[in-house]
């Protein structure tokens, strides 16, 4: 079985229907997600389910309740016409000396960016993540992000799957791990078309998504 990469902290998978990819879930493992939250002005919300320890699947697709924002919606929403593990996030004990870090080894992650959401109880969540490369925009190279002083989401009692597996594929690996070996972690990888899986235990046994 593929090892867990180090510093895991969530995986995403965005969908065109939210509530579609939320019934198919449960239906598939029979573990019904959690609701996350909105992230107002950018048109999405969220549902969350545990992996276990601290990391857990944020599953992200378009809020019906909000307005069309001014600007795409985050993880290729607008873009994608199926659900999809569109890329994954490292949490680095200390977030600002691993952005550094990593520009020593020759790789810029971005810069930190602040970021918040209420959950559906009314508490705020804030965190700052990095907003990514664009010279490696497929999802393979994790953002960074840190959840400061708020709880984390796996802090909240969440439903849960453990995670068996992460994997991906790339036409070139070798240009990928070098970028993971900067920020400290790790991904199974191997070559073919462009694309991320993970596999959970769930109550109807390994369910794999992609």
């Amino acid at each position: 079985m593929n090892a867990i990469p180090a510093l895991l902290d969530h995986l995403v998978l965005a969908t065109p229907d939210l509530a579609a990819t939320v019934a198919d879930f449960t239906r598939r493992t029979g573990v019904t997600p959690a609701p996350g939250g909105t992230h107002i002005g950018l048109g999405t919300r969220n549902y969350l389910v545990s992996l276990g320890g601290a990391c857990y699947l944020e599953i992200i697709g378009p809020d019906p309740e909000q307005s069309e924002p001014g600007q795409p919606r985050p993880f290729d929403v607008d873009g994608i016409t199926a659900p999809r593990t569109v890329t994954w996030a490292i949490s680095p004990p200390d977030l600002d000396a691993a952005i550094e870090n990593a520009r020593a080894q020759g790789y810029d992650p971005g810069s930190a960016q602040a970021m918040s959401r209420r959950r559906p109880d009314g508490t705020l969540l804030e965190w700052r993540l990095t907003d990514g490369d664009d010279a490696h925009p497929s999802g393979l190279v994790p953002f960074l992000i840190d959840w400061g002083t708020s709880l984390h989401p796996t802090a909240s009692g969440l439903p849960s799957t453990p995670l068996l597996s992460l994997s991906a594929s790339a036409p070139d690996p070798d240009e990928i791990r070098p970028l993971l070996t900067a920020l400290g972690t790790s991904l199974d990888l191997t070559r073919g078309p462009v694309g991320m899986s993970f596999t959970v235990d769930t109550p109807r046994g390994p369910v794999t998504f992609r």
